[in-house]
């Protein structure tokens, strides 16, 4: 069990000496009081989520929209199953200060602003909301704008910590817009231009991400192709649709991406552009992989290893494709890259997520609720990424770039 695993032994045993960190254990245990309270824990734009249920899960839900009453009371029910998941994470309060307008400006407002756009991933929503901050800074000097975007990337750090592109999104802005030195410059308000500007390059760098990726992946999309897909990527449906642009003439399998559904919305938006698609149910990947001339997905985190992490299945069918030499490609957009290096499935905190079997379950049987799995790096045949298209064991170099 992953709470049996190393690095959970030992954040809990930090947890147990840190007297700062409380256990909210008696909060777990309190029922539901009304259908309004269920809403409130799901809503991905709601400044301060549902710590017990992974707000990673909580967006994927909004924006694929399949929110019932009956799924929201599986959610809440979830959250006390272990005793060990019925602690709550420390919320760190947003950053607030004064514009120069006179009005409050909050980094997590700012951020859930830009989530409001469907297509805008949620690390360049807060790229985009860390830019903010540079602007609305009161600072005078290069020290304190530096401490107020530090304090306002834990904020938003803190608010999903189970987001692993929220995560590797602010490090990469902290790390790409200070490197500026304040010495280069004649005075503070020449030092603070660089910042904005440097800010809104990184924004736009990386909302052209997955355009780059789509069109470094047509080489490799043939004539007459059969490729599976796992669950809903936005970039792996941005590849699929310039394939589509493109006429070249192929056929995509999709996965139904059980228990959030999510291969129904991405069958459906590929029947919007005319490909032929078919939905399989989970469990028949390897039934028809070999029909299948390639498999492409997408990941939440892309890691040292050149592993990703990716939605829940994603292991299993990279296990299969390989078993079969089927080439298994990776698109993910170079903020994606984070710095862990995750050991085994349960070597990384977990995602919790609602499951409706749609039946009731016995409060006897344990339910796997874990959102996403680990897939190694020896199973994956390549990333395409902004950065170039890259083999999994380049993706170390890459990072010691990026982060150096």
């Amino acid at each position: 069990m992953w709470w049996r695993s190393a690095s959970f032994i030992l954040d809990q045993r930090h947890l147990q000496e840190d007297p700062s960190n409380d256990i909210a254990s008696s909060s777990s245990k309190q029922p539901p009081d009304t259908l309004s309270s269920f809403m409130a824990a799901a809503d991905p734009f709601n400044p301060i989520p549902n710590p017990k249920i992974s707000a990673y899960y909580q967006t994927r839900a909004a924006h694929t929209a399949v929110v019932t009453s009956d799924w929201l009371a599986q959610a809440q029910a979830a959250v006390g199953h272990h005793p060990d998941d019925a602690q709550a994470p420390q919320t760190q309060q947003p950053l607030l200060a004064a514009s120069s307008s006179g009005k409050s400006f909050c980094v997590i407002n700012e951020f859930n602003n830009w989530r409001m756009q469907p297509d805008l991933a949620e690390a360049v929503a807060a790229i985009r909301a860390l830019a903010a901050v540079i602007r609305a800074s009161e600072a005078t000097t290069m020290m304190e704008l530096e401490i107020e975007l530090k304090k306002a990337s834990d904020s938003l750090k803190s608010w999903d910590t189970t987001s692993i592109s929220l995560t590797a999104g602010c490090d990469l802005f902290m790390r790409y817009v200070t490197r500026t030195s304040a010495l280069e410059y004649e005075d503070f308000n020449s030092a603070r231009s660089r910042l904005i500007e440097r800010a809104e390059k990184f924004g736009e760098i990386s909302c052209k991400a997955r355009r780059i990726i789509a069109m470094l992946s047509q080489d490799f999309i043939f004539d007459g192709c059969t490729i599976l897909v796992h669950g809903f990527s936005r970039v792996v449906l941005e590849v699929l649709k310039t394939a589509a642009q493109n006429k070249k003439l192929f056929r995509v399998f999709c996965t139904e991406g059980r228990p959030d559904r999510t291969g129904l919305r991405l069958s459906n938006e590929l029947a919007k552009l005319d490909v032929p698609v078919k939905l399989l149910i989970d469990s028949a990947v390897a039934y028809t992989m070999d029909e299948v001339d390639m498999v492409f997905v997408g990941a939440d985190g892309v890691v040292e290893s050149g592993g990703i992490i990716n939605m829940m299945g994603t292991y299993q069918i990279a296990l299969v494709a390989h078993s079969m030499n089927k080439p298994v490609y990776v698109a993910a957009e170079s903020y994606k890259f984070a710095r862990l290096y995750p050991l085994d499935q349960k070597d990384m905190a977990p995602a919790l997520r609602p499951i409706d079997f749609g039946v009731p379950i016995p409060s006897k049987v344990e339910v796997e609720r874990s959102a996403r799995d680990y897939t190694p790096p020896q199973y994956l045949t390549l990333l395409f990424t902004d950065l170039g298209v890259l083999t999994p064991s380049v993706v170390s170099d890459e990072l010691i770039q990026l982060y150096l």
